[in-house]
């Protein structure tokens, strides 16, 4: 099996939410054997701001499902959803 590379758009709750923290704080989350190859920002609307980190995590069960799980349980993170997958 190989790595599966997925974009997932982040958004914060607010716009006042200081997005290098909570870059960080992603980081911090991410379950065993995924990794953070990258992080875009895309204005929203009204000053919001999404993060869009592209996650490699290892082509098996569950996909990106354990990742998704994490990064919604971050403080001040709205909602979560993959944008893309593809294999590597």
């Amino acid at each position: 099996m190989g790595d599966v590379a997925a974009k997932v758009k982040v958004m914060p709750d607010s716009p006042d939410i200081d997005l290098d923290d909570l870059q960080n704080r992603l980081e911090e989350v991410l379950p065993e054997g995924a990794k953070i190859r990258g992080f875009e920002r895309d204005d929203v609307a009204f000053g919001l701001v999404a993060l869009l980190p592209t996650v490699i995590v290892p082509d098996g069960a569950g996909g990106t499902e354990a990742v998704e799980e994490a990064f919604s349980q971050v403080e001040d993170v709205e909602s979560v959803a993959v944008e893309n997958v593809g294999r590597l």
